[in-house]
């Protein structure tokens, strides 16, 4: 299996509650809520617990529950969004979830239940693209993923990334069209038709592939309202893992570049320039080595292969997140201009080929 995932032995199980929650704008949202923290947080008073919607999130709603304006003991609870089923296997961020947790990257996860789990706040500030660039930040994030690639796979199991399989169950899903005349118009004129999709795809496999980037356990999702930076403590987290999985190492951090531009006003002169780029790599390459106990040591020419794979792949994550709004434009429920995302994500793909595929790896 190209995505297995194996916990490792001792690791806390996750009890699955059969609780779900309404929409949380509806008034059944609270009860749901305060019954799973019956199970959670027993000594918590009922009347006493505050619930706080979260508003960053594009593929689910996100609640936070407490009892003490300190808020010393947040537990959050997140909602899987309509129909993300299709585009999220749960199982596996469960799974992953759990892997990161036991190497200390990832929050205590407390349950799951029928449509979503529950899982400890982390202290801290979701990131903005004004973040993501400051190198006293940056070092911290590349040393952050690069402990999570090296994680190993159990029992030198040699992982195979389901990059292209994911890809292509989202192609199988993407709409045909759209029951709204103006939205279908935009549709038909500004989105690549499914022919010229599947002739890309075929080219990125053939291409991307050879490139000789490992494959590690990554986080595919690092946009920078899922980095939580704690100044106290001056380190950063990763949070939400749902599409997390094996995947090629250098298109983990070719997606977290692409997020330089932000989401819901997406502006790609915000991508990061060759120099930041160079610093950012030689930062992950020696904490890189150092997780996997080949010293710190990092060549120009090492920085220079990862700098080729990185922009190349990031065309593949352009046409992943492409892929992945059509379905939202359809099916998502949350009030978010998910075509015009797709059409932005595919204008900037093939904006960008040519100019990363002029890139030559170094002799």
């Amino acid at each position: 299996m190209a995505n297995y995932i194996h916990v490792p032995p001792g690791s806390p199980e996750v009890p699955k509650l059969d609780i779900a929650l309404s929409d949380v704008d509806g008034p059944g949202c609270r009860e749901g809520a305060l019954q799973l923290l019956r199970r959670l947080r027993p000594h918590w008073s009922p009347e006493e617990v505050t619930l706080q919607l979260f508003t960053d999130g594009i593929t689910n709603k996100l609640i936070g529950c407490y009892v003490s304006d300190a808020m010393d003991d947040v537990v959050l609870v997140r909602i899987y969004g309509n129909k993300t089923e299709l585009l999220v296997d749960r199982d596996e961020e469960v799974k992953s979830f759990r892997v990161l947790q036991a190497h200390g990257c990832a929050p205590q996860l407390y349950c799951t239940f029928s449509n979503g789990l529950c899982y400890k706040f982390m202290q801290g500030e979701a990131l903005d693209p004004e973040h993501v660039c400051n190198p006293d930040i940056f070092r911290l994030i590349a040393r952050q993923l690069a402990k999570i690639h090296a994680i190993h796979a159990h029992n030198g199991w040699i992982p195979k990334s389901n990059l292209w399989l994911k890809m292509g169950k989202y192609f199988s899903l993407i709409p045909t069209e759209f029951t709204d005349e103006e939205v279908n118009k935009r549709f038909l004129s500004d989105v690549p038709s499914p022919q010229i999709l599947q002739e890309e795809m075929a080219w990125m496999k053939e291409r991307l592939s050879n490139l000789g980037s490992p494959v590690v356990l990554c986080h595919n999702d690092l946009l920078c309202k899922n980095i939580i930076y704690n100044e106290k403590q001056g380190d950063v987290q990763f949070i939400d893992y749902e599409y997390s999985g094996y995947n090629y190492l250098a298109y983990d951090i070719g997606n977290h570049f692409n997020e330089f531009a932000g989401v819901s006003e997406v502006d790609y002169s915000l991508y990061p320039d060759r120099e930041l780029q160079d610093q950012w790599l030689r930062s992950y390459l020696e904490a890189y080595k150092e997780y996997k106990g080949f010293g710190t040591d990092v060549t120009e020419k090492e920085v220079e292969v990862l700098y080729v794979q990185v922009n190349q792949f990031a065309l593949a994550s352009h046409f992943f997140w492409g892929l992945w709004a059509l379905i939202q434009a359809k099916y998502s429920t949350i009030d978010f201009d998910f075509l015009g995302y797709a059409i932005v994500r595919f204008n900037q793909y093939f904006k960008m080929k040519p100019e990363v595929t002029a890139l030559k790896l170094p002799e």
